[in-house]
Protein backbone atom coordinates (compact mmCIF):
# COMPACT_ATOMS: atom_id res chain seq x y z
CA UNK A 1 0.00 0.00 0.00
CA UNK A 2 2.64 2.13 1.08
CA UNK A 3 4.81 1.70 -2.20
CA UNK A 4 1.44 2.23 -4.13
CA UNK A 5 1.16 5.15 -2.89
CA UNK A 6 4.50 6.33 -3.59
CA UNK A 7 4.10 5.55 -7.06
CA UNK A 8 1.41 7.97 -7.24
CA UNK A 9 3.04 10.79 -5.65
CA UNK A 10 5.36 10.21 -8.19
CA UNK A 11 3.51 9.86 -11.41
CA UNK A 12 1.14 13.08 -9.81
CA UNK A 13 4.41 15.07 -9.81
CA UNK A 14 5.60 14.02 -13.36
CA UNK A 15 2.55 15.08 -15.04
CA UNK A 16 2.27 18.30 -13.06
CA UNK A 17 6.29 19.15 -14.11
CA UNK A 18 5.49 17.73 -17.81
CA UNK A 19 8.55 15.08 -17.34
CA UNK A 20 8.24 11.93 -19.16
CA UNK A 21 10.41 8.68 -19.68
CA UNK A 22 13.92 9.84 -20.75
CA UNK A 23 12.94 13.20 -19.44
CA UNK A 24 14.20 14.85 -16.30
CA UNK A 25 14.07 17.89 -14.28
CA UNK A 26 16.56 21.22 -15.22
CA UNK A 27 17.46 23.19 -11.92
CA UNK A 28 19.13 26.56 -13.31
CA UNK A 29 20.01 29.30 -11.26
CA UNK A 30 17.83 32.27 -11.45
CA UNK A 31 19.33 35.64 -10.52
CA UNK A 32 17.80 37.67 -7.66
CA UNK A 33 17.80 41.42 -10.28
CA UNK A 34 14.59 40.84 -12.36
CA UNK A 35 15.76 43.83 -14.55
CA UNK A 36 15.36 43.28 -18.34
CA UNK A 37 18.30 41.88 -19.68
CA UNK A 38 19.36 42.16 -23.59
CA UNK A 39 20.07 39.77 -25.70
CA UNK A 40 21.61 39.89 -29.55
CA UNK A 41 19.69 37.47 -31.74
CA UNK A 42 21.29 38.90 -35.30
CA UNK A 43 24.78 39.83 -35.20
CA UNK A 44 26.29 42.55 -37.26
CA UNK A 45 29.61 42.20 -36.95
CA UNK A 46 32.05 43.26 -33.73
CA UNK A 47 32.55 46.13 -33.91
CA UNK A 48 28.77 47.69 -34.63
CA UNK A 49 27.21 49.30 -32.05
CA UNK A 50 23.92 50.38 -34.02
CA UNK A 51 20.95 48.16 -32.62
CA UNK A 52 17.25 48.06 -33.63
CA UNK A 53 15.41 47.24 -30.79
CA UNK A 54 12.68 44.54 -31.13
CA UNK A 55 9.64 44.30 -28.75
CA UNK A 56 7.10 41.86 -28.78
CA UNK A 57 3.18 42.38 -28.16
CA UNK A 58 1.55 39.28 -28.31
CA UNK A 59 -1.51 37.68 -26.35
CA UNK A 60 -4.58 39.77 -25.05
CA UNK A 61 -3.88 43.62 -23.87
CA UNK A 62 -4.69 43.67 -20.88
CA UNK A 63 -3.20 46.08 -17.65
CA UNK A 64 -2.84 42.94 -14.67
CA UNK A 65 -0.89 40.42 -14.25
CA UNK A 66 -2.32 36.73 -14.87
CA UNK A 67 -1.77 34.51 -12.11
CA UNK A 68 -2.45 30.46 -11.58
CA UNK A 69 -0.89 27.59 -9.06
CA UNK A 70 1.61 26.76 -11.46
CA UNK A 71 2.39 29.67 -13.74
CA UNK A 72 1.91 33.54 -14.23
CA UNK A 73 1.98 36.18 -16.74
CA UNK A 74 4.06 39.20 -16.78
CA UNK A 75 1.52 42.36 -16.92
CA UNK A 76 2.31 42.92 -20.74
CA UNK A 77 1.02 46.69 -20.61
CA UNK A 78 4.17 47.50 -17.83
CA UNK A 79 6.54 45.23 -19.44
CA UNK A 80 6.17 46.73 -22.95
CA UNK A 81 6.61 50.10 -21.23
CA UNK A 82 9.74 49.11 -19.23
CA UNK A 83 11.33 47.82 -22.90
CA UNK A 84 10.37 50.71 -24.26
CA UNK A 85 11.84 52.89 -21.50
CA UNK A 86 14.93 50.52 -21.78
CA UNK A 87 14.91 51.16 -25.44
CA UNK A 88 14.70 55.00 -25.31
CA UNK A 89 17.29 54.98 -22.59
CA UNK A 90 20.09 53.05 -24.74
CA UNK A 91 21.82 55.88 -26.90
CA UNK A 92 22.81 52.66 -29.44
CA UNK A 93 19.04 51.72 -30.50
CA UNK A 94 18.38 53.79 -33.58
CA UNK A 95 14.95 52.40 -34.13
CA UNK A 96 12.41 49.89 -32.68
CA UNK A 97 10.36 46.97 -34.77
CA UNK A 98 7.17 45.97 -32.93
CA UNK A 99 6.46 42.37 -33.60
CA UNK A 100 2.68 42.09 -32.75
CA UNK A 101 0.20 38.91 -32.71
CA UNK A 102 -3.02 40.27 -30.24
CA UNK A 103 -6.66 40.11 -30.61
CA UNK A 104 -6.54 43.73 -28.64
CA UNK A 105 -7.83 43.61 -25.33
CA UNK A 106 -8.92 46.69 -22.69
CA UNK A 107 -9.48 50.14 -23.78
CA UNK A 108 -7.08 51.42 -21.27
CA UNK A 109 -4.55 49.10 -21.65
CA UNK A 110 -4.14 49.69 -25.30
CA UNK A 111 -4.06 53.61 -25.06
CA UNK A 112 -1.34 53.51 -22.32
CA UNK A 113 0.80 51.51 -24.78
CA UNK A 114 0.32 54.14 -27.56
CA UNK A 115 0.82 56.86 -25.34
CA UNK A 116 3.72 55.81 -24.71
CA UNK A 117 5.04 55.63 -28.52
CA UNK A 118 3.79 58.63 -28.78
CA UNK A 119 5.97 59.86 -25.51
CA UNK A 120 9.11 58.32 -27.05
CA UNK A 121 7.84 60.76 -30.41
CA UNK A 122 8.29 63.17 -28.22
CA UNK A 123 11.45 62.82 -25.74
CA UNK A 124 13.23 60.90 -28.06
CA UNK A 125 12.36 61.06 -31.83
CA UNK A 126 13.29 57.21 -33.65
CA UNK A 127 11.63 55.17 -36.16
CA UNK A 128 8.86 52.66 -35.11
CA UNK A 129 7.77 50.18 -37.31
CA UNK A 130 5.05 47.75 -36.54
CA UNK A 131 4.93 44.50 -38.13
CA UNK A 132 1.82 42.65 -37.52
CA UNK A 133 2.08 38.46 -37.82
CA UNK A 134 -0.61 36.45 -36.82
CA UNK A 135 -3.40 38.76 -35.88
CA UNK A 136 -3.35 42.62 -35.11
CA UNK A 137 -6.66 43.65 -34.51
CA UNK A 138 -9.03 45.94 -32.33
CA UNK A 139 -6.96 47.26 -29.75
CA UNK A 140 -3.32 46.15 -31.06
CA UNK A 141 -4.30 47.69 -34.28
CA UNK A 142 -5.41 50.85 -32.07
CA UNK A 143 -1.40 50.36 -30.88
CA UNK A 144 0.16 49.82 -34.17
CA UNK A 145 -0.93 53.31 -35.15
CA UNK A 146 1.30 54.64 -32.71
CA UNK A 147 4.04 53.30 -35.04
CA UNK A 148 5.66 55.41 -37.90
CA UNK A 149 4.46 52.72 -40.67
CA UNK A 150 2.80 49.23 -40.62
CA UNK A 151 3.60 46.44 -41.85
CA UNK A 152 1.90 43.26 -42.32
CA UNK A 153 2.15 39.36 -42.94
CA UNK A 154 0.59 37.92 -46.35
CA UNK A 155 -1.46 35.67 -43.96
CA UNK A 156 -2.48 38.50 -41.16
CA UNK A 157 -5.68 39.82 -40.04
CA UNK A 158 -5.77 43.14 -39.07
CA UNK A 159 -8.95 46.16 -38.09
CA UNK A 160 -11.96 45.20 -35.97
CA UNK A 161 -11.89 48.57 -35.31
CA UNK A 162 -14.22 49.33 -32.99
CA UNK A 163 -15.63 49.26 -29.06
CA UNK A 164 -17.21 45.78 -27.39
CA UNK A 165 -18.97 46.11 -23.83
CA UNK A 166 -20.22 42.38 -22.97
CA UNK A 167 -22.51 42.40 -20.23
CA UNK A 168 -24.43 39.06 -18.30
CA UNK A 169 -27.04 38.57 -16.17
CA UNK A 170 -28.27 35.87 -14.13
CA UNK A 171 -31.70 37.51 -12.75
CA UNK A 172 -33.54 34.97 -14.91
CA UNK A 173 -31.75 31.77 -13.42
CA UNK A 174 -31.54 33.50 -10.00
CA UNK A 175 -35.84 33.77 -10.08
CA UNK A 176 -36.53 30.57 -11.01
CA UNK A 177 -33.99 29.08 -8.44
CA UNK A 178 -35.77 31.48 -6.07
CA UNK A 179 -32.45 33.86 -4.99
CA UNK A 180 -33.09 37.68 -4.78
CA UNK A 181 -30.49 40.32 -4.83
CA UNK A 182 -30.78 43.57 -3.33
CA UNK A 183 -28.42 46.45 -3.50
CA UNK A 184 -28.77 49.81 -1.52
CA UNK A 185 -27.23 52.25 -3.59
CA UNK A 186 -26.90 56.08 -3.37
CA UNK A 187 -28.48 56.25 -6.83
CA UNK A 188 -30.52 54.81 -9.19
CA UNK A 189 -27.57 53.94 -12.01
CA UNK A 190 -25.31 52.68 -8.95
CA UNK A 191 -25.78 49.19 -9.81
CA UNK A 192 -25.91 49.77 -13.63
CA UNK A 193 -24.54 46.28 -15.29
CA UNK A 194 -24.31 44.21 -12.53
CA UNK A 195 -24.72 40.69 -13.42
CA UNK A 196 -27.32 40.36 -10.40
CA UNK A 197 -29.92 42.72 -12.24
CA UNK A 198 -31.19 42.68 -16.26
CA UNK A 199 -30.08 45.46 -18.35
CA UNK A 200 -32.97 47.86 -18.93
CA UNK A 201 -33.48 50.68 -21.46
CA UNK A 202 -31.88 53.77 -19.94
CA UNK A 203 -28.73 51.16 -18.96
CA UNK A 204 -28.16 50.54 -22.50
CA UNK A 205 -28.56 53.70 -23.42
CA UNK A 206 -25.88 54.86 -20.89
CA UNK A 207 -23.28 52.26 -21.94
CA UNK A 208 -23.90 52.76 -25.71
CA UNK A 209 -22.87 56.45 -25.26
CA UNK A 210 -19.86 55.45 -23.78
CA UNK A 211 -18.78 52.88 -26.42
CA UNK A 212 -19.78 55.99 -28.81
CA UNK A 213 -16.87 58.18 -27.28
CA UNK A 214 -14.39 54.98 -26.92
CA UNK A 215 -15.26 54.32 -30.64
CA UNK A 216 -14.16 58.43 -31.64
CA UNK A 217 -11.34 58.49 -29.80
CA UNK A 218 -10.43 54.66 -31.70
CA UNK A 219 -11.06 56.39 -35.39
CA UNK A 220 -9.22 59.63 -34.56
CA UNK A 221 -6.11 57.72 -33.42
CA UNK A 222 -6.38 55.61 -36.49
CA UNK A 223 -6.74 58.81 -38.79
CA UNK A 224 -3.68 60.58 -37.51
CA UNK A 225 -1.56 57.81 -37.46
CA UNK A 226 -2.46 56.70 -41.03
CA UNK A 227 -1.83 60.73 -41.78
CA UNK A 228 1.48 60.54 -40.56
CA UNK A 229 2.64 57.19 -42.74
CA UNK A 230 1.57 59.56 -45.78
CA UNK A 231 -1.55 58.37 -45.94
CA UNK A 232 -4.06 61.38 -46.36
CA UNK A 233 -6.80 60.02 -47.91
CA UNK A 234 -7.98 58.73 -45.11
CA UNK A 235 -9.75 61.20 -43.66
CA UNK A 236 -12.22 60.53 -40.66
CA UNK A 237 -15.43 59.73 -42.96
CA UNK A 238 -13.35 57.00 -44.89
CA UNK A 239 -11.72 55.58 -41.29
CA UNK A 240 -15.43 54.84 -40.29
CA UNK A 241 -16.56 53.42 -43.56
CA UNK A 242 -13.67 51.03 -42.76
CA UNK A 243 -14.56 50.91 -39.03
CA UNK A 244 -17.65 48.50 -38.35
CA UNK A 245 -16.00 45.90 -36.55
CA UNK A 246 -14.70 43.53 -39.45
CA UNK A 247 -11.58 42.23 -40.13
CA UNK A 248 -9.12 42.11 -43.12
CA UNK A 249 -6.92 40.29 -44.80
CA UNK A 250 -3.23 41.82 -45.52
CA UNK A 251 -4.10 42.57 -49.12
CA UNK A 252 -7.56 43.50 -48.17
CA UNK A 253 -5.57 45.87 -45.42
CA UNK A 254 -3.09 47.50 -48.09
CA UNK A 255 -5.95 47.99 -50.34
CA UNK A 256 -8.23 50.15 -47.98
CA UNK A 257 -4.46 52.28 -46.43
CA UNK A 258 -4.87 50.66 -42.86
CA UNK A 259 -1.16 49.31 -43.33
CA UNK A 260 1.72 50.26 -45.84
CA UNK A 261 2.91 47.08 -46.83
CA UNK A 262 3.17 43.04 -47.04
CA UNK A 263 6.28 41.71 -45.25
CA UNK A 264 8.03 39.61 -43.05
CA UNK A 265 9.51 40.78 -39.88
CA UNK A 266 13.20 40.90 -41.74
CA UNK A 267 11.51 43.05 -44.13
CA UNK A 268 10.13 44.99 -41.24
CA UNK A 269 13.90 45.26 -39.54
CA UNK A 270 15.12 46.56 -42.87
CA UNK A 271 13.03 48.92 -43.63
CA UNK A 272 14.06 50.24 -39.63
CA UNK A 273 17.38 50.36 -40.61
CA UNK A 274 16.82 52.41 -43.58
CA UNK A 275 14.45 54.69 -41.65
CA UNK A 276 17.50 55.37 -38.95
CA UNK A 277 19.91 55.43 -41.99
CA UNK A 278 22.25 52.65 -40.58
CA UNK A 279 23.48 50.39 -42.66
CA UNK A 280 24.37 47.80 -40.05
CA UNK A 281 22.57 46.62 -36.98
CA UNK A 282 22.36 44.24 -34.36
CA UNK A 283 19.12 42.85 -33.52
CA UNK A 284 18.77 42.97 -30.08
CA UNK A 285 15.33 41.50 -28.20
CA UNK A 286 14.18 42.48 -23.96
CA UNK A 287 13.69 39.53 -21.20
CA UNK A 288 13.82 38.98 -17.84
CA UNK A 289 17.20 37.09 -16.99
CA UNK A 290 15.14 33.55 -17.03
CA UNK A 291 13.83 34.20 -20.51
CA UNK A 292 16.32 32.75 -22.78
CA UNK A 293 15.91 33.66 -26.35
CA UNK A 294 18.20 31.86 -29.08
CA UNK A 295 16.67 33.69 -31.87
CA UNK A 296 14.48 36.12 -33.36
CA UNK A 297 11.56 34.10 -33.52
CA UNK A 298 12.06 32.43 -30.37
CA UNK A 299 9.25 32.34 -27.66
CA UNK A 300 9.44 32.52 -23.84
CA UNK A 301 10.23 28.86 -22.39
CA UNK A 302 6.78 26.99 -21.77
CA UNK A 303 5.87 27.36 -18.16
CA UNK A 304 5.11 24.02 -16.24
CA UNK A 305 1.14 24.40 -17.00
CA UNK A 306 2.13 24.56 -20.73
CA UNK A 307 3.82 21.27 -20.52
CA UNK A 308 1.44 19.64 -18.72
CA UNK A 309 -1.76 21.37 -19.54
CA UNK A 310 -2.91 22.14 -16.30
CA UNK A 311 -3.59 25.29 -15.20
CA UNK A 312 -5.35 26.21 -11.83
CA UNK A 313 -6.65 29.72 -11.50
CA UNK A 314 -9.85 31.03 -9.33
CA UNK A 315 -11.33 34.17 -10.92
CA UNK A 316 -13.75 35.93 -8.72
CA UNK A 317 -17.00 35.50 -11.14
CA UNK A 318 -18.66 38.82 -9.67
CA UNK A 319 -15.38 40.38 -11.28
CA UNK A 320 -15.22 38.69 -14.63
CA UNK A 321 -18.99 39.19 -15.10
CA UNK A 322 -18.80 42.77 -15.07
CA UNK A 323 -19.41 44.63 -17.48
CA UNK A 324 -15.66 45.80 -19.19
CA UNK A 325 -14.97 48.71 -22.49
CA UNK A 326 -13.01 46.47 -25.08
CA UNK A 327 -10.63 47.06 -28.10
CA UNK A 328 -11.26 43.40 -28.78
CA UNK A 329 -11.49 41.25 -32.09
CA UNK A 330 -13.43 38.34 -30.31
CA UNK A 331 -13.38 35.96 -33.48
CA UNK A 332 -10.53 33.10 -33.20
CA UNK A 333 -7.93 32.24 -35.29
Amino acid sequence: MKRHAIRLAVGLLLALTGCEPGGGFLVRPVPAEQKLQETTVQSAGLFTAAKIAVIDVDGLIHNARDEGMFSHRENPVAAFVEKVDKAQADPDVKAIVLRINSPGGGVTASDIMYRRLEALRQKRPMPVVAIIEDVGASGAYYLANGADTILAHPTSLTGSIGVIVQTISFSGSMKMLGIDAKALTSGPRKEMGSPLKPLDKEDQAILQTVVDQFYARFVAVVVAGRQRAGKSELTEPKVKALADGRIYTAEQAKANGLIDAIGYLNDAVDLAKEKAKVKQARVVMYHRPLGYRANVYSLEPMSPAGRSGVSISLPDPTESAAPRFLYLWTGGR
